[in-house]
């Protein structure tokens, strides 16, 4: 039974402080993660807009971003300069895919593509992913072979570019099990592996769950065993509060279960890319999350031929 830790590092602080203080964590007991990086520019503070959209205010209010991020953090990209996350804490991530962890790619900006990838066109969707992928080959010195959108932020535009751009699998979306994407009727060679579990910002605030039992709750979701495993998503944020102390719970919850906590690539390790069902990739509204988000939707036409990917050609990292 494996349950894949997809860990988003998408601020300075969370990559240069929160993710080292997760990697001690996971190391300590012998726990694998993905770390999904960010890797331009921190504008943190331009997302204080979205408290004043309808329903965010209340997340705001649950997931308590000042304790979480830290004033500085929210003044990033407004009335602070925004600190560039792959220049500065270059060294870190490479330290942390060194100490035995899957490094993934996050986005070169996240702020900015939770706020426009949803209806991005084509060449701007291309635009921040080869941005993206440049910083993380200059960071590694090898290609990203794993995507992940923040804020499960996709478009029809990003999706064919997993495929096309090599990547060997992603998580861009949420849902119940593994499965290959079809847009507008065009499947998508590049199997996503949704989060499936509900998040602790979601939990925590609504039907009387707190920081208090969250854990408990979180367990209850995982005392079955289901075929294909969980995917569990938290920020790197997380490392630098004391909410650390609840990832450590968990993580001890989840073993004493006996679930293995691996990252993306070791979960599937275990699937086979063409038994993987095909899934229509929707649009939708999560309990607990204002505002639309990518997810795994009906299953289509399930004797459908999957396509050979079609990867553009690319010359090799120096």
């Amino acid at each position: 039974m494996k349950i894949a830790l997809r860990i988003e590092a998408g601020s300075f602080r969370g990559t240069r402080l929160g993710a080292p203080r997760l990697a001690e964590i996971l190391k300590s007991r012998d726990a694998g993660a993905t770390f999904l990086f960010a890797v331009g520019p921190d504008q943190t503070g331009r997302a204080i807009g979205r408290a004043f959209r309808q329903g965010f205010r209340g997340k705001i209010r649950h997931a308590s971003a000042f304790r979480h991020f830290g004033v500085k953090t929210l003044l990033y990209g407004t009335l602070l300069p925004a600190p560039d996350i792959g220049r500065e804490c270059a060294a870190v991530m490479r330290d942390i895919r060194d100490a035995g962890f899957e490094a993934g790619l996050h986005a070169w900006n996240p702020v900015l593509w939770m706020d426009r990838a949803k209806r991005a066109d084509a060449a701007w969707t291309r635009q921040q992913m080869d941005l993206a992928r440049e910083r993380f080959e200059e960071i590694f010195k090898e290609p990203a072979r794993i995507h992940g959108a923040p804020g499960w932020q996709m478009n029809r535009h990003a999706y064919r570019l997993t495929q096309r751009l090599g990547f060997g699998f992603c998580s861009d979306t949420r849902g119940v099990s593994p499965f290959v994407p079809v847009c507008d009727g065009e499947i998508v060679a590049c199997p996503q592996l949704p989060t499936t579990l509900p998040t602790l910002d979601e939990l925590i605030g609504a039907n009387g769950v707190t920081a208090e039992n969250v854990v408990e709750h979180l367990l209850q979701l995982t005392q079955e065993p289901v075929p294909a495993g969980h995917v569990f998503t938290l920020h790197a944020e997380l490392g630098t509060t004391k909410f650390a102390a609840v990832f450590e719970a968990l993580l001890d919850g989840w073993i004493a279960q006996g679930h293995e906590a691996v990252s993306l690539g070791g979960y599937m390790e275990a699937m086979e890319f063409s038994n993987l069902p095909r899934h229509e990739a929707e649009s939708g509204m999560l309990p607990g999350r204002a505002g639309e988000l990518s997810r795994q939707g009906r299953e289509f036409l399930a004797d459908a031929k999957i396509p050979p990917p079609i990867v553009e050609r690319r010359a090799s990292v120096a």
